[in-house]
């Protein structure tokens, strides 16, 4: 007889990713139009640009074996002082405001490596962790495999709600729980799911808790900021990492993958000493450090201006994709039909909801109907935490691969699929269908 496998219990915690499924839909199925996986535009790939850049390092074998070479735990040492000219230069500061340097940065395999490296750092079973609602839910599984406790926050058109975050930590000083709390999440940037960005005021006012609320232990803020650079429209806003002079309570997320090119699987964080140096102890045991090549790459990327171009590029790529979605949203779903939708300023996301009594999520007729049709989206609940009252008539579009042409043939069959399950026609209440 064969004998049980002891797993972890870390490992009976991890459940597999439901973006596993959607990405296998979206290959099997050569008819399908997949609004669903957050992937990237193909054809703005900047393939030329990267094979124009390898040849000039293996032309030279000097820099061809330091390219080749391992490389270190912490990254290559000229790419992260690149990436802190960088990100200051987004804020329009300098490194003493922030009291920061290039030790300060940490090169991931990812952003996701990073998510999931300060998890392992923070976050013990029982530990909470508060995130927006709705979150992103890859990161929701890693924390569920960490045994963290995570709380959500509504959002509006600004965000997180910062008032309602207060009211939470009130209540938990009260329960005397505050001291179980590690870290805010926030996509704070066109946030996927749903597409919204955190207003100025509430990033200040967010700052603010987590100092007045940093009583026992410091409570920090993880701003996954993975989609600033793809803004299309309207002012920038401040990151929260720029509104932490002394560097003591924010970790900024960036990547590469979403403003240039995510084959390259490089990711960076900017954080506290305290942090980094825990947090390369458990990436050493990970990897080492991730792709020297890669980020050999990327140096001469960003020196060349490479890099520059192509988030102007992508950024016209998808300001183009992000209003045929609108536009066909418009056309479909009049404000009779009780249909909303966000209207993101960047990003790749759209979120989507239905009248109430209308069901998005898995074994629902929406999605069968929509799978019929041949389009595929996320259902919203899946970027909630698991509860009773979890909203069940939402959905997560994405526009980053599709061209404007599919984007609006998707539309279509999503809106035939939402009227054969009964989306009224008549007798809604009309409001205006778009929203933020």
């Amino acid at each position: 007889m064969t004998k049980s496998l002891p797993l972890s219990q870390r490992a009976q915690r991890t459940e597999e990713q439901p973006i596993s499924y959607f990405i296998r839909e979206a290959f099997e199925n050569p008819r399908l139009i997949s609004l669903a996986a957050g992937l990237v535009d193909a054809e703005s790939l900047p393939t030329e640009e990267v094979r124009t850049v390898a040849e000039s390092i293996f032309a030279d074998p000097a820099s061809a074996r330091a390219a080749m070479q391992y490389g270190a735990t912490q990254g290559y040492a000229p790419l992260r002082a690149k990436i802190l000219d960088h990100v200051l230069a987004l804020d329009s500061v300098h490194a003493k405001d922030l009291n920061l340097s290039a030790d300060d940065v940490v090169v991931t395999t990812g952003s996701q490596q990073l998510l999931y490296l300060v998890g392992e750092v923070l976050i013990d079973p029982g530990d909470i962790v508060i995130t927006e609602a709705p979150s992103y839910f890859v990161y929701q599984g890693a924390l569920a495999s960490f045994g963290a406790r995570t709380l959500q926050i509504p959002m509006d058109d600004e965000g997180m709600q910062t008032d309602a975050l207060e009211e939470l930590l009130v209540q938990l000083e009260r329960t005397g729980e505050l001291a179980r709390v590690k870290m805010i999440y926030t996509v704070d940037y066109f946030q996927n799911p749903t597409g919204l960005t955190l207003s100025l005021p509430r990033r200040r006012h967010l700052m603010e808790l987590v100092r007045r609320f940093s009583k026992k232990q410091r409570i920090m803020i993880l701003e996954d900021a993975a989609y600033r650079e793809l803004r299309f429209d309207g002012p920038d806003v401040p990151s929260i990492k720029s509104l932490d002079p002394q560097n003591e309570y924010v970790i900024l997320g960036m990547t590469f993958s979403k403003p240039f090119a995510p084959g390259l699987k490089t990711g960076y964080g900017v954080m506290p000493p305290e942090l980094r140096e825990s947090l390369l102890r458990f990436k050493g045991n990970h990897d080492f450090g991730s792709s020297n090549l890669n980020q050999h790459i990327l140096d001469r990327m960003m020196s060349t201006g490479a890099y520059q171009r192509q988030g102007d590029r992508l950024r016209q790529v998808y300001r183009a994709k992000r209003d045929a979605m609108l536009a066909a949203l418009a056309a479909e779903f009049p404000p009779i039909s009780g249909v909303t939708w966000t209207k993101p300023d960047g990003g790749l996301y759209v979120w989507w909801s239905a009248p109430r009594d209308m069901q998005t999520g898995f074994g629902s007729p929406l999605i069968q109907a929509g799978l019929d049709e041949g389009v595929l989206y996320i259902p919203g609940e899946l970027c909630y935490e698991k509860t009773p009252d979890v909203p069940t008539h939402e959905a997560r579009l994405c526009f980053g691969v599709a061209t404007p042409a599919q984007i609006g043939e998707a539309i279509r069959r999503l809106a035939r699929a939402a009227r054969a399950v009964g989306l009224p026609r008549l007798g809604m209440k009309a409001f205006a269908g778009c929203r933020g």
